[in-house]
């Protein structure tokens, strides 16, 4: 369906800040999510882009256009819950996603007391899409065939529940029927399950953390969460507050940091012209500044624990030592070596500027930034690289400013 008075098709992002005018958590969470237009889904879903390691919400805009805009809202929200749940990387068997771990799953969105009314169900079923003869319902606790079920469970506790729908009809002789009555999610969970990538998983999950806080501290700033429930809010806080292994997103940066370098090398033969050229080697490297804040806030066991996880990653990297604190003390600048003892000593006294390292690290040749610092200084300009914060939980906790750019906490 198109958009209205337009021949278009449906765009989310135009339509999305007007729809969750009631729900201001959620506006501020759907900001911080990638929203991708598809028809290759029939109706919409959440999953982790791979190469990006980040969550982002797809949609087929025939489906989310042929919705009221109640329903709009509802299916919004239960993807965001399906994220803020971690059901899109939660361990699935090893045979893929089942029909019932979907329904279980949903019933454990739908049946939140903030999704009342807003899905379509038997009372206010959404519209006939192509191909179905049926108008669309959700699975509701309540309702249907899921009419013994209470609101308000977990995933792994309706699981149970509908393990034991299934087994009590194989015993009463029923086999060939479908104890969920032919009910399926209204969503595609088709990509849900790991991704087959540890580190992705992780650091997807500490930016989506990241997004949450973010949304969080914009509601409670508001004193308005719309219609979330102090119980569900609850359950967010303690969620996002969950420690993140730090050395597994550090591994992560350095590696999204990698440049390819194509060298000729006469020990490796051109396959295609062997007696003519050599080969390439294709060698995969990164060179990232460290930035160390010289104001006392970086401790020795900050530097220590640090340090110790560089040395696992000095065969892909370079790392270049940079001291700072209003200014850049360029004579102690320094390749940091794999083994290399680490230099403690502070070579600088003053107080702290984020714009010096920036603008030392934007003037070289460098492909990721870490910055280890307290955080305790103004908002720096723009960074060329990709760049990172590292400090303690104390002060990744507080920020001095807002930014984007990953906060990670060390713990030495």
């Amino acid at each position: 369906m198109s958009d209205d008075k337009t021949n278009k098709p449906f765009n989310l992002n135009m339509h999305t800040a007007r729809l969750l005018m009631r729900e201001p958590f959620f506006a501020a969470l759907s900001r911080r999510i990638d929203k991708v237009a598809t028809t290759s889904v029939p109706t919409a879903g959440v999953r982790v882009n791979k190469e990006r390691a980040q969550f982002e919400l797809f949609y087929n805009p025939e489906f989310m256009g042929a919705l009221s805009d109640e329903h709009k809202l509802g299916i919004l929200m239960h993807e965001f819950y399906h994220i803020i749940f971690e059901h899109v990387t939660k361990r699935m068997p090893t045979e893929g996603i089942r029909r019932i771990d979907n329904i279980a799953m949903d019933l454990a969105i739908n049946g939140l007391p903030e999704m009342r009314g807003k899905l379509p169900c038997e009372a206010d079923p959404g519209p006939t899409m192509p191909g179905s003869e049926e108008p669309m319902k959700g699975v509701l606790p309540g309702e249907g065939p899921f009419k013994d079920l209470p609101s308000g469970m977990t995933y792994e506790w309706y699981l149970k529940e509908l393990e034991k729908m299934k087994d009590e009809q194989q015993q009463s002789g029923d086999g060939d029927g479908d104890p969920f009555g032919g009910m399926d999610s209204l969503d595609d969970h088709d990509a849900f399950g790991e991704t087959g990538d540890p580190t992705v998983n992780e650091i997807a999950k500490e930016r989506l953390k990241d997004a949450i806080k973010k949304a969080a501290e914009e509601a409670e700033k508001a004193r308005n969460w719309g219609s979330v429930s102090s119980g569900m809010r609850q359950d967010i806080m303690e969620r996002i507050s969950s420690k993140v292994d730090w050395r597994k997103v550090l591994r992560y940066f350095v590696k999204t940091s990698q440049r390819s370098d194509k060298r000729s090398t006469p020990r490796r033969i051109n396959k295609r012209f062997p007696k003519v050229h050599p080969g390439k080697r294709v060698r995969r490297h990164a060179k990232i500044a460290i930035s160390i804040d010289q104001s006392g806030s970086v401790d020795d066991g900050m530097l220590a624990a640090f340090f110790s996880e560089l040395n696992k990653l000095a065969e892909i990297a370079e790392f270049t030592v940079v001291p700072f604190d209003t200014r850049v003390a360029e004579d102690k600048v320094y390749t940091w070596k794999k083994g290399q003892s680490k230099k403690t000593e502070r070579v600088l006294t003053g107080g702290t500027c984020f714009n010096a390292p920036t603008k030392f690290v934007n003037d070289g040749d460098f492909d990721g930034h870490i910055v280890l610092t307290d955080l305790m200084a103004p908002k720096p300009i723009a960074s060329k690289c990709q760049r990172m914060w590292m400090t303690t939980k104390q002060y990744a906790a507080r920020p001095y400013f807002s930014t984007n750019e990953r906060i990670i906490a060390i713990d030495a």
